[in-house]
């Protein structure tokens, strides 16, 4: 195993972020154009980026606050769409235990499907077990501090997108990037496929609830695979 300092994690947590921009800036111009046209104020725009951090979940939050839905309704869809951190956050608990709260606080508001996704094949794969979680920040920030800029400029210019420009996909597309990549053995490509026909059968759910269960399905899935296997 190769040590690294602190500053090489957090600049190889920047560098295999990167490319996963090309996804999220698309992303956050939709939000922007959408909560503005949604009568959300800008400072209101802006915070929901920086308080929810979770660009599918304020996109669902924006549109229900355009048809007038209530607070408590609205509450309750975001808080379900949402569970899958608590997935990461298992995934990634033992990995970050040792470190101290601030840390933990810290690199929890910075969890985010993008920056999980490259931070927990970097913990599987040869990171300096002393310095890993400054690779999980410099990977977090770089998405975090994307996801900000690109909300305020489509607060600002987001409307004048066209409305032909199909940048409602940049989302699954994102995904997808995201996952082929770490499918490595039979039980990850199961898990995969199961959840994502499950998400399609589930999408009509209410509260997006179907969004759960194809993660829960799919994860089932694989343990049961990778048990049999071993």
């Amino acid at each position: 195993m190769i040590l690294k300092t602190r500053t090489q994690e957090f600049w190889n947590g920047v560098r295999d972020e990167a490319p996963i921009l090309l996804g999220v800036v698309p992303f956050g111009l939709v939000f922007g154009a959408l909560a503005i046209s949604a009568h959300l104020s800008t400072l209101a725009a802006q915070a929901m980026s920086s308080i929810i951090f979770a660009g599918a979940s304020q996109i669902i939050a924006a549109q229900l606050v355009g048809t007038g839905t209530s607070g408590l309704v609205i509450l309750m869809v975001v808080f379900v769409v949402n569970l899958r951190h608590a997935l990461y956050s298992a995934s990634v608990a033992p990995h970050v235990k040792d470190l101290k709260t601030g840390w933990k606080l810290l690199l929890a508001y910075l969890l985010t499907d993008e920056a999980y996704a490259v931070s927990i094949m970097h913990y599987d794969r040869d990171g300096d077990p002393r310095n890993r979680h400054w690779y999980f920040f410099g990977a977090g920030l770089t998405l975090w501090s994307s996801w900000q800029v690109s909300t305020a400029i489509g607060i600002f210019i987001g409307a004048q997108i066209p409305a032909s420009w199909p940048l409602d996909f940049v989302l699954p597309l994102t995904f997808i990037a995201l996952v082929v990549p770490a499918i490595k053995d039979r039980a990850g490509l199961a898990a995969a496929l199961v959840a994502g026909l499950i998400g399609l059968l589930a999408v009509n759910f209410p509260y997006k609830t179907g969004l759960l269960a194809a993660a829960l399905i799919g994860i089932v899935t694989g343990l049961v695979i990778e048990g049999r296997q071993k």
